[in-house]
Formats: structure tokens, sequence, C-alpha cells
């Protein structure tokens, strides 16, 4: 198993792309932090199924904004398994709405939780891997609008072009330590939180005829990508980021 024994965190690990990752590293013999936010059920549900499959997981909730919930997330997840091997930046959220009429209170949230939280993680992380040691991954999911434009989602847009620097000028910093820094850049993904449009014919046709391959990733084929980063095989990648996207952004007229 390429991740035998490695801890892994990943922030909003109980659902959609999250979900799929925890339990693919798990099924890569990760022991897995799952954070959460909110309701405790999906997370307490993910933690047994991959129990019932060998696996060891716990969870933990944290507001990826806040820096003493971060800073409790590691602590706990230290105290747990004994370090911090791998960090999945996952949590996020989107609001669209035209940029003349974005209140700023929408636009902060979106920055802090997609931006501020990859900062904080990103940092707990890193000071832990450098007191252990023996490197480290950190792997943020961010989006093909940290390069494409998406008209009435500045802030989403904005808190990915964000991670890309971030993560290029961390990944420099800390590669002395041997912890490498990566994005995964997903297109359109095929998750509960898509289900509205892919109830909206005409929106769901308009998406899959921007994507060449005229479908959207499967969470699993995200997970997949995270699971090469975070192993061995992925030691000497660094800086990158990584569109998976079906071609999207080589056809997109930004919808």
């Amino acid at each position: 198993m390429r991740l035998a024994d490695k801890v892994v965190v990943v922030t909003g690990g109980d659902s959609g792309i999250g979900q799929a990752i925890t339990l693919a590293m798990a099924r890569e013999g990760a022991r897995v932090m799952i954070d959460y936010f909110g309701d405790v059920a999906p997370a307490n549900a993910l933690v047994e199924q991959i129990e019932n499959f060998g696996g060891k997981a716990a969870a933990f909730a944290a507001d990826v904004s806040k820096p003493d919930e971060v800073a409790a997330l590691f602590a706990q997840t230290v105290k747990h398994f004994g370090g911090v091997d791998i960090l999945v930046n996952n949590a996020g959220i989107e609001h669209r709405a035209p940029f003349l009429e974005t209140p700023f209170d929408l636009y902060r949230k979106v920055i802090d939780i997609n931006l501020t939280g990859v900062w904080l993680c990103s940092q707990s992380a890193a000071q832990q891997m450098v007191k252990q040691k023996r490197g480290g991954r950190i792997i943020n999911i961010s989006s093909v609008h940290e390069d494409l434009t998406m008209p009435t989602n500045a802030p989403y847009c904005a808190s990915k072009g964000g991670v890309r620097m971030l993560m290029r000028t961390i990944a420099v910093e800390l590669a002395p330590h041997g912890i490498t820094v990566n994005d995964v850049c997903p297109g359109a993904v095929d998750t509960p939180m898509d289900a509205e449009l892919k109830r909206d014919k005409r929106k769901y046709d308009a998406l899959l005829a921007e994507i060449p391959m005229h479908r959207m990733a499967k969470p699993e084929e995200i997970a997949a990508l995270c699971t090469f980063l975070a192993s061995d095989d992925a030691a000497f990648i660094t800086a990158s980021s990584y569109v998976i996207d079906g071609g999207m952004m080589q056809k997109s007229g930004s919808l």
C-alpha cells in the first residue's frame, strides 16, 4: 500500500471530493483525520466505513478559517495518530453573485475559508512536518478557476488564484525540508453540490458542451490524483498545478 502508516489530515473530508480522498487514502494504508464542519453524522459514518474495511480514521470538527480551531485540529491529530505526514486542503465554499452586487461579508467568507484556511492549515501542518524531520506532502484542492475566469464568481476565482501563488511560494520555502506542495485543479466534478445544476437540463447541457470529454469528473478520479501526489512516486514533484478537467480549459468560453 502506497501510504502505509502515513498520517493524513483531510479538511472538509466528510463529503464530496473530500470523502473520496479520505476513502482512497485510507485504502492505501493511511491513518486519516477527517476534518468536518457542522453535522457530525457524515463524518462518523465515514469513520465507521473505513474501520469496517480495516482502516484507521478519526473525525474532528474545525472551521479552517479560525486559527484556534486549526491549531486544535492538528494538536488532536498528533495526539491521536502521533504526527502529520500529509495534508489535503479540501475545505472550500462557493457563492455566486454578480461582482457589482457582491456584499463584502460574502467576499470575506469565501476568502477566509478558501485561502486563509489553506494558509492556516498548511502552516500548522508544515510546522509539525519540520519538527518530525521526515518530509511531508501538502496538496491543495484548487480549481481550474485559479486560471480560468468565471463571471459572477469573483471571490471564488480570487481565492483560487491566491492559493496558486501561495502554493508556489511555500513550495520553494519548504523544499529544503523535504515537503512538497502542489495544487490539484478540478473542473466540473459530479458531487452532491452540483445536484441542482444537473436538474436544470439547459445549464447542464451547456456545461457538458464546454468539456471535450462531455462528462463531469468522478470524485474518485480527483482522489486518485491526490493519492499519487501523496505517495513516494511523487517525491520530486512540487510547486505545480495539476489540471483534471476533461479538457475544459482548452475549450471553455467561461460560463
